[in-house]
């Protein structure tokens, strides 16, 4: 086939306000869209469909966080470098799925699925890394931080489930807004901060790594056993916060 001039591609699997939405992560505006932009043409010419790029974003996702059982800067590197893999793939399945118009819930449901399991993956291996293969409280931090980011997670989406359940249209992202002037400022505040940022999977393998090349330099694992004590509480500083969050929102009304 013909290969697909970037401008023209560009026009159609990024589409007005794609870039600037709530959705899209800080490393897809700023580097991880112009690289999927090349990859995406790439993949154009193959057969591969949306579907199975999704796939192996999945066990790419899953594998960022076994990579952190391998220990020293190594295993944190790999962590990086497969989460990377995982975010470039979650940009193209959706892009070849754009251009070609290859759109399913199946494709849907394997993109949440491998949200879920790609961040979760990442706190257990954080927990087992800091416990160093042993059983002790870093391992049950690391297990702890899972459950609150499937909680997290889950609490979005069954927004989508009740508004659809209930016969609504998708919210708005100006429906997540708390109606409460006071919350609302709390939520910006927090937003501003952005501790929420260190429970992604993207981010947390970032930090993992340099608290790795700190760990290096004690000869112990200190920094990532602050690391991972320190991302387990603001997990579960935020998923009651974010429950309260959407229930004082529009998204249920």
């Amino acid at each position: 086939m013909t290969k697909v001039q970037l401008e023209e591609l560009r026009e159609v699997i990024h589409p007005a306000g794609k870039l600037e939405s709530r959705a899209e992560h800080w490393a897809g505006r700023l580097y991880m869209r112009s690289l999927s932009l090349r990859v995406t043409r790439l993949m154009l010419g193959t057969r591969v469909s949306p579907n199975q790029i999704t796939t192996v974003m999945v066990f790419a996702g899953v594998l960022s966080g076994v990579a952190l059982v391998v220990p020293g800067p190594g295993g944190a590197v790999l962590s990086v470098l497969f989460m990377q893999l995982y975010l470039l793939l979650d940009c193209v399945d959706g892009e070849v799925a754009r251009w070609r118009r290859q759109f399913s819930p199946l494709g849907v449901y394997l993109d949440r699925l491998g949200a879920y399991l790609a961040d979760a993956a990442v706190m257990v291996g954080m927990g087992i890394r800091a416990a160093e293969l042993g059983l002790n409280l870093y391992l049950v931090a690391g297990l702890a931080a899972a459950i609150g980011v499937l909680l997290l997670k889950s609490s979005s989406d069954l927004v989508h489930v009740a508004r659809s359940d209930s016969g609504m249209e998708k919210a708005t992202d100006q429906s997540v807004v708390p109606r409460s002037s006071g919350l609302a400022r709390v939520r910006r505040l927090t937003s501003a901060v952005g501790l929420h940022r260190l429970v992604n999977g993207i981010e947390c393998t970032i930090l993992l790594l340099v608290s790795a090349i700190v760990d290096l330099s004690l000869g112990d694992l200190t920094a990532t056993k602050i690391v991972t004590v320190a991302v387990t509480a603001i997990v579960w500083l935020l998923v009651p916060a974010h429950i309260v969050s959407i229930v004082a929102s529009s998204r249920l009304k």
